[in-house]
């Protein structure tokens, strides 16, 4: 296989070096072109835990191609895998299997997400869009026949129970999210169960603001009152993209000179916008997505012993896609087949004609018929699983 995956996640890198790749919206067009300078195909992965480039089709050094669409030196957080190796790292990521959160359900959506982007730039073509689809097909069924993603267990989730720890019972305690996206809902679902007493969503983009707030009770705000709406504040959630802090040292100094209850923050962007200082502050107790580690383990021993029948789930699409990806190669060798078919079809069915009382077109018919039927049989004994490795190898000689 062509395929490679190339990049950094919770696992090999830090928070403080996951920052420095983290990708803006307006950086994907950009670094996908990039990145298709060094390779035919290309998709990004970017998201709070990760951000990994799947590639095929390419052309010169996968690391420098890596850290050149970056313009940061990451090589020793950085892992690369090759052929069967990348397309299984990429349905373990598909299916949750590489996830902080064993079995977490939001990368399916950011994967489907990521490959719709790609193939809108014109970025991927024909071996990645199976690999990815093929990814896809996969994730819902390792989640569908196993219970792998059972119960709610997430990022989400464990920032609530998180603040429960620390604030006690969530009831008559007001709690304030930075950003409207998927994991802010997500989170929003959680602090709605736990019975938070009031929610206030703040987000640049109000109109989502309003629609996240509208769906659960919740009061929307501009973001840039934050400050104004600080002290109200028991719990601040950040999920949110900002080229800066958005929360500062001095705020929430002003903030707790005149209170004696404690301030929760936990931020899970990437990169943070909640100012790390702020935990120097008495009072206030500040988490980002790393100190969410053993929180999360916690609760995941039980979805662990799903792991082989998910990995055996993989395995069966690995070989989907091994089929696959030789009747790609095939492609021209079998149309050229097509074509010898249709002419020894055309040739024969005068001799068809003479032999039977058959009117001309039905002759031709039963030839063309005849023909095509013996070429499948041919083409379903070149992909069989015995004689695989045996045609490939004889089409690398051709080639």
């Amino acid at each position: 296989m062509t395929l490679l995956a190339i990049g950094m996640n919770h696992r090999s890198a830090p928070l403080s070096v996951r920052e420095r790749a983290a990708l803006r919206p307006e950086e994907l067009a950009p670094t996908l072109a990039h990145l298709n300078l060094h390779a035919e195909e290309a998709m990004i992965l970017s998201t709070c835990n990760r951000s990994e480039v799947y590639l095929s089709g390419l052309r010169g050094d996968a690391l420098a191609a890596f850290e050149g669409a970056w313009g940061h030196s990451l090589r020793p957080y950085l892992y690369v895998y090759q052929g069967e190796m990348a397309l299984r790292h990429l349905m373990r990521v598909t299916s949750g299997l590489d996830s902080l959160v064993l079995g977490e359900t939001q990368i399916q959506g950011q994967v489907r997400r990521a490959w719709d982007a790609a193939r809108s730039l014109g970025a991927t073509g024909p071996r990645l869009n199976r690999a990815v689809q093929l990814s896809i097909e996969t994730g819902k069924a390792v989640r569908s026949r196993t219970g792998i993603s059972d119960k709610a267990v997430s990022v989400s989730y464990a920032a609530v129970r998180l603040a429960q720890t620390i604030l006690g019972e969530l009831q008559g305690k007001t709690a304030v999210l930075i950003g409207a996206g998927e994991t802010a809902e997500l989170t929003l679902t959680h602090l709605r169960a736990s019975g938070i007493a009031e929610a206030l969503v703040l987000n640049r983009n109000q109109e989502r603001a309003r629609d996240l707030a509208a769906r659960w009770g919740a009061a929307a705000c501009p973001v840039d009152r934050l400050r104004e709406i600080l002290p109200r504040a028991d719990l601040v959630i950040a999920s949110a993209a900002a080229p800066h802090y958005v929360l500062r040292r001095t705020w929430v100094e002003q903030v707790m000179a005149g209170r004696s209850a404690p301030l929760f923050l936990i931020d899970i962007s990437v990169p943070r916008i909640l100012d790390p200082a702020c935990a120097e502050v008495e009072g206030v107790y500040l988490y980002n997505l790393d100190d969410l580690r053993q929180l999360v383990a916690d609760h995941l021993a039980d979805r662990a012993r799903y792991l082989p029948e998910a990995e055996a789930l993989i395995e069966q699409a690995l070989e989907r896609y091994r089929a696959w990806l030789l009747g790609h190669r095939l492609g021209p060798q079998i149309a050229a087949a097509q074509e010898v078919a249709r002419q020894l079809a055309a040739q024969e069915a005068p001799q068809l004609l003479a032999a039977a009382p058959l009117p001309s077109r039905r002759a031709q018919a039963a030839a063309h018929r005849l023909s095509a039927r013996m070429l499948s049989w041919m083409v379903r004994q070149m992909l069989a699983g015995g004689q695989a490795d045996l045609a490939a190898a004889e089409l690398a000689r051709l080639e």
